[in-house]
């Protein structure tokens, strides 16, 4: 089994009835999803980050939002910009960014 350093949650705005149509889904959170394989594939790390969905955080004035573990680490109102930096400095250089955290 393959043991990734970080295991990160993407909320895809889904409801527990099924609907996606939270906050998140409506302001591109599987755009971003694509994006954050994308950035961990071209930064050959993608066998330490693991990338999984999760329906609704219930926190849709902070969305899209993802949580890193094991750190804990909540990053809010992301963009394809913010995966960029958050890939590159938090996965591949080990800080997570300060300024996009909730």
């Amino acid at each position: 089994m393959i043991q990734p350093k970080h295991h990160v949650f993407l909320c895809t705005g889904t409801k527990l009835r099924g609907d996606a149509k939270g906050m998140c889904h409506t302001r591109g959170a599987e755009a971003l999803i694509g994006k954050l394989v994308e950035e961990l594939d071209d930064r050959e790390l993608s066998s330490e980050v693991m990338v999984s969905t999760a329906g609704c955080f219930a926190i849709c004035d902070k969305g899209p939002v993802m949580v890193v573990y094991p750190e804990g680490v909540w990053y809010g109102e992301l963009t394809p910009e913010k995966i960029e930096r958050i890939a590159e400095e938090h996965f591949e250089e080990g800080n997570p960014v300060a300024e996009y955290q909730i």
